[in-house]
C-alpha cells in the first residue's frame, strides 16, 4: 500500500515537475521574444512635435501605406544642384535638424534630403527598426530619379549611419559620410552586455535587423566614405567606430575629432577639416 502510493506521487511528481519545466521553458521563450521586441523601444527615441523648419521643404513620400517625411534644402537658391545628399538622422534627431548639414558640402550647388524614420515626425506608422532599412531604400530611389544622372552621396550621423551603409551596400553611391558610426549588435553584447550576464543584451542584439548590420554591410560598399570619430564618445566609445571603418570595403579616410564626445559638434578647425574631406571627395 504504501509503495503503490509512493509509486503514484512518484508519477504525479514527476508529471508535475514536467509541467512546471515547459511552463517554465514557454515563460522564459515569451520573455526572450518580448525583451527581443523591445530593441525599438531601447534604441530608437521618436518625436512627433512640430518642428517649424524655416528655409526647408517637405516632400511627402509614399511608404508602406503611409508617408514617409523628407525634408530637403539647397545650398542656394535658384542655382541648378550639381550633386544630391541623402542624409539619416541619429536616433534622437530629427530631419528638420539634420538637414542643415547641408552647408558641409556647399562648395558648389547641392540639394540635400533628410528623411524622418518611421514613427518620428510626420512618416506614418509605429517606430521600428525593421523598417528603417527599407524606408532608407525608399528615399534613397526617390531622390536618385530626381537627381537624374547627377551624383548622389550619402551622410549618415551615429544610428544613421547603419541606415546609409545598408542603402550604400544596396545601391550605386557617389561617396559616404559617416560620423560615430555603431555596430549596433556587437555594441549591444560587448558594451551593455555583462552587467545584466547578456540576458538582456543577447534577445536585444538579437532584435537588431540584419539590414543594419554595419560591419556586414560595410564590406559591400564600394564607394569612397569619410568617417568620423569622435575620440571621447561615451555612447558609442571609439573602438566600436574602428569596428565598422575596418569592415568598409572602399577607399576611405578618417577623421578623429580630439577630445570630442558623442553629441559634440566638431569645432571650427574640425568642421573645415571635414568640408575639405568632403571637397575632395565630391572632386575626386
Amino acid at each position: 500500500m504504501k509503495i503503490g502510493c509512493a509509486l503514484r506521487y512518484s508519477y504525479f511528481g514527476r508529471r508535475l515537475h514536467g509541467l512546471k519545466t515547459r511552463v517554465a521553458m514557454w515563460a522564459c521563450l515569451g520573455a526572450l521574444m518580448f525583451i527581443s521586441g523591445c530593441a525599438d523601444g531601447l534604441i530608437l527615441y521618436p518625436s512627433t512635435e512640430k518642428i517649424h523648419a524655416i528655409g526647408n521643404e517637405r516632400v511627402a513620400l509614399p511608404f508602406d501605406g503611409g508617408v514617409l517625411e523628407v525634408w530637403r534644402r539647397s545650398s542656394s537658391s535658384g542655382t541648378e544642384p550639381e550633386i544630391y545628399v541623402l542624409t539619416f538622422c541619429g536616433n534622437a534627431e530629427r530631419a528638420e535638424h539634420a538637414v542643415g548639414r547641408v552647408q558641409r558640402w556647399a562648395g558648389r550647388p547641392v540639394e540635400m534630403w533628410a528623411m524622418n524614420y518611421p514613427g518620428y515626425g510626420g512618416s506614418t506608422g509605429p517606430a521600428r527598426l525593421s523598417a528603417i532599412g527599407p524606408a532608407a531604400l525608399e528615399a534613397y530611389d526617390a531622390l536618385k530619379k530626381r537627381a537624374g544622372g547627377k551624383p548622389v552621396f550619402v551622410d549618415g550621423m551615429s544610428l544613421g549611419t547603419a541606415a546609409a551603409l545598408y542603402v550604400g551596400a544596396k545601391r550605386p553611391c557617389a561617396g559616404l559620410v559617416l560620423a560615430n558610426p555603431p555596430p549596433l549588435q556587437d555594441l549591444i553584447l560587448r558594451q551593455y552586455g555583462w552587467w545584466n550576464l547578456w540576458m538582456l543584451a543577447g534577445p536585444v542584439a538579437m532584435g537588431v535587423p540584419s539590414e543594419l548590420n554595419s560591419v556586414k554591410n560595410g564590406p559591400h560598399c564600394r564607394a569612397p566614405a569619410i568617417f568620423i570619430s569622435a575620440e571621447h564618445d561615451e555612447i558609442v566609445p571609439a573602438k566600436y567606430h574602428r569596428m565598422v571603418i575596418d569592415a568598409y570595403g572602399g577607399k576611405k579616410r578618417v577623421i578623429v575629432l580630439r577630445g570630442a564626445g558623442h553629441n559634440d559638434p566638431p569645432d571650427d578647425e574640425d568642421e573645415e577639416r571635414i568640408r575639405a574631406a568632403i571637397g575632395g571627395m565630391v572632386s575626386g
